[in-house]
């Protein structure tokens, strides 16, 4: 007897359906799996037989064979157990064969017992059925929560192969997800607070930008002066994600395995602060199955990098792409896959290895040519693609003990939210959200200087030898101050504030 189920393969965010066709035949007893099945879905037959052996049914002593199409695609996972299981059992005549079964899709992880275990990827295997006109989809109990987040298809949650099975038989009805409306976090938490930080109002005012305009920055200092503070902070100051982007940022975690019952959707923009000891593969990812690496686990967020030249330098040049485009695309074996990266760069450095040049209260004890070494290996077409260059220096005692009341980030968030507005509304119908991503065919459209501000630029172009890229970005930096202040138009103060957050190169010189 033959029977087919409805499943999906996933690689990358790009979802596939697949159909699980099982047919029992006479012969010796033999169980095999075909159609380009990885070794998580052939070792899948153990806990299928385990499976429908605990529910009570009696499992086929003869050839079955399970393919699943198209057999010309690669395919990996454990969430076909589901399926295979409910084809085997059809195809055995343990239930009924005219059972209709078209229009439903089965996603879900089996164990010995008949329990359904959660799967990486729900979220958007679910969001690539729905595309492909799948209807209705059942998983397990516990991607429910992420799976709140899809819209327009009805999603059925299960805990247990027997649920399952009396569904199908039209004996019970299966648990319906609540994914009629959208979800939208209540924006505000303040764990960390800019309020904490004393002084620094040059940095504090440089974050603010950054984050209205999603400008990359670099803080550089000797230890202590506050610079992971900062850091950690720029989230808390940023508008709130969209629906899509939440459902963007979720998709990758989803994929990642990096969601679970206390965090089942990503609601507010990712930070990440990975180790310097960390790997290219870690940073742009990669491996066997080809998961999500730092920069686009903090899509649509911020990506801090404490300590920027202990970074190797083969992993910051990995940067490189996907702070120009957005995306990483990576190649492998089993394929290649594009992730979305549009995250935001926050890095932080000391000026040299002791920490201390250029601090009046320490000595530094490095040599000009440590120093040098120290600095150059953060490459100088890295250095160019951060927006925003920032010298910190150690606060004062009276500003650690002024009972002034600090800035604090719901102040600045208000100018970011502002300043969010105007950029929405400046790029309604284009591909781009912020000043930081305008093309340079962009920039005279959006950015336009009047005489006194391009003769500004053409001597800060020839006297620091700017690139054309620095050039550019200086201009957006002067867009996102003049949108925080609500000026429609840039002015002279904008561009000599822009010009003052660039590259102190006192340090790499």
């Amino acid at each position: 007897m033959y029977a087919r189920v409805l499943t999906a393969s996933l690689l990358g965010l790009e979802c596939e359906k697949v159909w699980a066709e099982a047919n029992v035949e006479r012969g010796l007893m033999s169980f095999s799996i075909v159609g380009l099945a990885n070794q998580s879905i052939r070792e899948s037959k153990e806990r299928i037989r385990s499976a429908i052996t605990n529910c009570g049914f009696n499992f086929p002593d003869t050839r079955i064979t399970v393919n699943l199409t198209s057999a010309g695609m690669k395919k990996e996972g454990s969430h076909f157990d589901l399926a295979i299981a409910l084809g085997v059992l059809i195809s055995s005549g343990n239930l009924e064969e005219n059972i209709d079964l078209d229009g439903i899709a089965f996603l879900g992880e089996l164990t010995l017992d008949g329990k359904i275990d959660p799967i990486d990827g729900a979220l958007p295997m679910i969001i690539g059925l729905r595309e492909a006109g799948v209807k209705n989809v059942v998983i397990p109990m516990a991607n429910a929560k992420e799976a709140e987040l899809v819209h327009d298809i009805n999603i059925l949650v299960t805990e247990h192969l027997s649920e399952v099975i009396d569904y199908i038989s039209g004996n019970n009805a299966l648990k319906k997800v609540d994914n009629s409306s959208k979800q939208i976090k209540a924006f505000g938490s303040d764990i960390y607070d800019f309020a904490d930080i004393k002084g620094q109002a040059i940095v504090k005012r440089a974050a603010q930008i950054a984050a209205a305009g999603f400008h990359g920055m670099l803080m550089i200092g000797p230890p202590g002066v506050g610079k992971s503070m900062v850091g950690k902070r720029i989230p808390g100051i940023m508008p709130p994600l969209s629906y899509n982007q939440q459902l963007e940022v979720t998709q990758i975690y989803s994929i990642a395995g990096l969601l679970s019952e206390n965090n089942p959707v990503i609601l507010d923009r990712p930070f990440r602060s990975p180790h310097h000891s960390m790997s290219a593969a870690a940073m742009i990812g990669g491996g066997i199955h080809i998961t999500p690496g730092e920069v686009s686990l903090a899509h649509n967020g911020v990506l801090f990098l404490d300590e920027l030249p202990e970074f190797h330098s083969g992993v910051l040049d990995t940067l490189r792409q996907p702070l120009e485009n957005g995306e990483v695309t990576i190649s492998r074996a089993v394929g290649t896959i594009t992730y979305p990266s549009k995250f935001m760069l926050v890095a932080a450095m000391n000026p040299c290895r002791c920490g201390y040049y250029g601090d009046p209260t320490h000595k530094c004890v490095c040599t000009e040519t440590d120093r040098l070494k120290y600095v150059s290996r953060v490459s100088g077409p890295l250095l160019d693609r951060i927006d925003l260059h920032i010298t910190m220096q150690r606060p004062k005692y009276n500003e650690l003990n002024s009972k002034d009341k600090e800035i604090s980030s719901k102040d600045l968030r208000a100018g970011v939210n502002a300043a969010f507005e105007i950029q929405k509304e400046r790029f309604k119908g284009l591909n781009i959200s912020y000043n930081s991503q305008l093309e340079p065919s962009m920039i005279k459209e959006f950015c336009h200087l009047d005489n006194e501000c391009l003769k500004l630029m053409e001597t800060a172009f020839n006297q620091f030898n700017l690139s054309a890229r620095s050039y550019h970005r200086i201009i957006k930096i002067a867009r996102t101050i003049a949108d925080i202040d609500e000026s429609k138009e840039i002015q002279k103060e904008h561009v000599l504030e822009a010009l003052n957050y660039r590259l102190p190169e006192q340090f790499f010189k």
